[in-house]
């Protein structure tokens, strides 16, 4: 089984993948994904359809979970917030890849038992799960990571 986890973003967009296999988990890949800033919205928004394509592409996940949108007090970073999630579905959608969707509290509740974790306390618990050498950097990919292992700890995969 391989899960891409996507956290996203219109800056930046964390990506994650990781492979189970029977009861052992390996970080395939992970790192970011950064549209230029320099660009039209429509522009980045395709250049994050188009990397993520890419990703699915070349990684052949049997799944894409990505974080659900949060309540935001700041309309704009919603907004472009959806944007980016919507590129994100389509890609998944394009490439015949099934998607699911994960709130924020789930993904830290899964990965380190505490829906109100910070960042860091799920990037340390990615490091520890995932057996990895260094904490992944930046938080945008080990929240991708964390993304990837709540699917995979909510629906126990073989």
């Amino acid at each position: 089984m391989r899960v891409i986890g996507v956290d996203p973003g219109i800056v930046v967009t964390g990506f994650g993948i990781i492979d189970k296999n029977n009861n052992n988990l390996t970080a395939h890949s992970y790192g970011t994904v950064r549209p230029p800033k320099n660009k039209q919205l429509s522009e980045r928004l395709g250049y994050l359809y188009d990397e993520i394509s890419l990703l699915l592409n070349k990684y052949k996940p049997n799944m894409l979970a990505v974080e659900d949108t949060f309540y935001s007090k700041n309309f704009k970073s919603a907004m472009s917030l959806g944007q980016a999630r919507g590129a994100i579905i389509l890609a998944s959608y394009s490439a015949n890849i099934s998607c699911i969707e994960f709130s924020p509290k789930k993904i830290k509740k899964s990965v380190v038992g505490n829906g109100n974790a910070s960042k860091e306390q799920v990037q340390y618990m990615v490091k520890n799960i995932l057996q990895l050498e260094s904490l992944p950097t930046p938080l945008d990919s080990s929240d991708a990571l964390a993304i990837g292992l709540c699917y995979l700890n909510q629906n126990q995969m073989e």
